[in-house]
């Protein structure tokens, strides 16, 4: 597909850490924050497939939703500006000025935003809502919050085929269970997807289920959700992660993304400690920005 350049397949590199090493286990990053600096890791895998959808059906206006700090809002706008489609991003909440820098990039890249009160955009996907877009802004291709359809999945699916080392165990982290969905789609037998919720409750696994039928046909039994490192919810942060994160990148040379991957990161850390994962398993880390 014409557009941007992107680097696939992202880079799979392995750590050298003793705090792995010491439990008999490999640890391996798919670095697919990599693949692209304004469309990287699941952003591009989700929109790959939604954007080809959406070009087949000749619309050429995409619209989305999120946060005011959303990377999938950040995401939707560049590839609308490589390829040629008009973007709209409905936010959460009210309009603040001046825009935060994700909401001044993704206008820098030509998209429309609109906002919703909260009240209402807890509601977005109802008909009431959607309806009255449609009506505003004519014939859109509408991409849920996060990109997480069952389009997204299946470009999720591809990552996996892209691992060039034998592994027991791929592990992500998870916000509204796309990734996960796809990637244990694409394992093979014997092998196992292993998801870090970001924010807080157990709804991240019907949701899982629910994308694994509409995508594949039936939901899948090789996954499960981790849903204890959090850190207090979404977008929260504690000193003891402000911590690893910074040992981290003094080992590594890697500075974890502290909303979703450096929490899936500490937890696989704090699994092994636990001895979670069996001797001489090989993990790999999907990070996706």
């Amino acid at each position: 597909m014409e557009g941007v350049s992107l680097r696939l397949p992202s880079p799979l590199v392995e750590l050298d850490d003793e705090r792995i090493a010491r439990h008999g286990l490999r640890l391996f990053l798919k670095r697919d924050d990599l693949i692209n600096p304004e469309i990287p890791g699941n952003k591009w895998r989700k929109l790959k497939y939604n954007i080809a959808v959406a070009k087949a059906a000749g619309v050429s206006t995409l619209l989305t939703f999120g946060g005011a700090y959303s990377n999938h809002i950040r995401a939707t706008a560049a590839v609308g500006h490589y390829y040629g489609f008009q973007t709209i991003g409905v936010i959460r909440g009210e309009e603040h000025l001046p825009l935060n820098e994700s909401l001044a990039y993704a206008s820098s890249r030509g998209m429309s935003l609109v906002y919703l009160d909260r009240t209402t955009y807890r509601r977005k996907t109802s008909p009431e809502v959607t309806t009255k877009l449609l009506e505003r802004f004519g014939d859109c291709y509408l991409i849920p919050e996060g990109g997480s359809n069952s389009a997204a999945a299946r470009g999720c699916v591809e990552l996996t085929g892209e691992i060039d080392v034998p592994f027991d165990v791929l592990c992500c982290a998870c916000g509204t269970g796309g990734t996960l969905a796809g990637i244990s789609a694409g394992l093979n037998p014997g092998q196992r997807a292993l998801g870090f919720a970001a924010l807080k409750g157990d709804f991240l696994a019907a949701d899982v289920v629910r994308l694994q039928r509409d995508s594949f046909g039936e939901p899948l039994g090789n996954w499960s959700i981790n849903t204890e490192f959090h850190f207090g919810g979404f977008a929260k942060r504690t000193a003891a992660l402000d911590t690893f994160i910074q040992d981290f990148g003094r080992r590594h040379g890697v500075t974890l993304e502290w909303v979703y991957v450096a929490k899936m990161m500490y937890g696989i850390y704090a699994l092994a400690d636990r001895g979670f994962f069996p001797p001489g398993s090989r993990i790999v880390a999907v990070v996706t920005g």
